[in-house]
């Protein structure tokens, strides 16, 4: 079985007493199909995590969000290959655990599969990066944090490493000219090498012998030497820039990770659930992918860049500077590999820009994660899915195509 949508029958995976090893999740392969379509829900149940707390926030309560409930599965939209598909059809054919549409405040549409309820806590691989992002620019706002400083002068121990004469706004913008190579599909790559140093996976038992793996991210963040481009000329997706950015954060606030966010983004924002971040075995919070929330959650990160830094109850969380430099601020790097997907697109701020003509903008993990925020509609979407595969680029494109009908139909 490679995997099953949600209007299969749903195999046994995880369940009895005790499991039957057929339906194990493996070690290794925890996150591939069929094994993700439940392990995303139950990520402290492998790997060890921290708490980002809520604080004293009724759990469970909708903290805020108002409902105007409509029912959109009928709406249509025409698919990649030229079919009209529903947006049922669309969330089916998606692999979709949680999907909530958010539209002039109101929750206008909310819905849970696969075991997924509104107080379960699911990974977002790295719309991780826009959480650490989003308190980078809370810290920034507080003047605690100058994206134009040299991350050297946060971390000066990169000096040895290929990040010398990085800023931090290179780091948030992924335009560093350090090498790091994200093939999610060999075990030695640097990203391959991170799965390892976070404590996601055990060493691949057809490694190399002899294969120096890093204890921990810091650790491989130290041996990172190669620079294969200058500094701030190139646009290159490497997920261990946002962990250099949440190291610079520690540095400068004396606090860890979790508590950052629990303290400057969780509390503040409303959220009425715990979170939660994998840690490796530094205690180090993975800023890159290791982030879990509940759908509602989500959605209320997403409320913040649609209502100019304010929470859903109007208190002022992060920056309108920050929010108008994620929306609109001077952009223009990208690459190529990224067109086919977002053609008039860009990065800025841990943030995917739609289109720089526009002011939406995405937070993207693999496997279907995302939080969608158009101000010119008025809406935030957030979408948790387990793909059977990393990257899909026709369902990413549906999954767009479908928000756009709903955005229409609901006028």
């Amino acid at each position: 079985m490679t995997s099953y949508r949600n209007s299969d029958p749903r195999p046994p995976i995880m369940t009895g007493s005790p499991v039957s090893p057929a339906w194990r999740a493996p070690r290794a392969d925890w996150d591939r199909p069929p094994w993700n379509r439940w392990s995303f829900q139950h990520i402290r149940e492998i790997l060890p995590t921290v708490e980002v707390s809520c604080g004293n926030a009724p759990r469970g309560t909708g903290g805020g969000l108002s409902a105007a409930l409509q029912d959109i599965g009928a709406v249509t939209f025409e698919a990649v290959d030229g079919s009209r598909k529903s947006v049922e059809t669309m969330l089916d054919e998606t692999y979709t655990d949680g999907f909530i549409v958010i539209r002039n405040g109101a929750v206008v549409h909310e819905s849970y599969f696969n075991g997924m309820a509104p107080d379960s806590r699911h990974l977002s691989q790295s719309v991780a990066k826009s959480v650490t992002g989003t308190v980078a620019g809370i810290l920034i706002g507080k003047q605690m944090l100058d994206p134009q400083a040299p991350i050297t002068e946060y971390l000066p121990e990169l000096a040895a490493t290929a990040w010398n004469g990085a800023t931090v706004q290179h780091a948030l913008d992924m335009t560093s000219g350090v090498a790091f190579d994200e093939e999610y599909t060999s075990v030695t790559s640097d990203i391959g090498q991170t799965d390892v140093a976070s404590g996601w996976k055990p060493v691949p038992p057809d490694a190399p012998d002899g294969f120096d793996w890093p204890a921990t991210v810091w650790v491989q963040i130290l041996g990172l030497k190669e620079q294969e481009a200058e500094h701030g000329s190139r646009f290159k997706y490497r997920s261990i820039e946002t962990d250099v950015v949440a190291h610079c954060l520690e540095r400068v606030s004396g606090k860890r990770l979790a508590d950052l966010v629990s303290n400057e983004l969780w509390v503040p924002m409303g959220a009425e659930q715990d979170a939660y971040f994998t840690v490796d075995s530094g205690g180090y919070a993975l800023a890159d992918g290791g982030f879990n929330a509940c759908l509602r959650d989500y959605a209320r990160i997403g409320m913040l860049y649609l209502n100019d830094g304010r929470s859903v109850d109007g208190r002022q969380v992060l920056s309108p500077d920050w929010v108008a430099d994620v929306r609109r601020g001077p952009h223009g790097l990208f690459s190529d590999d990224y067109r086919d997907m977002l053609p008039n697109g860009c990065y800025r701020n841990t943030f995917w820009v739609a289109d720089e003509s526009r002011e939406t903008i995405m937070a993207l993990g693999v496997f279907g994660q995302m939080i969608h925020v158009s101000p010119e509609t008025g809406m935030v979407v957030a979408k948790l899915s387990s793909w059977p595969d990393f990257l899909d680029d026709t369902h990413f494109a549906n999954t767009l195509r479908a928000i756009d009908a709903i955005a229409e139909a609901l006028g």
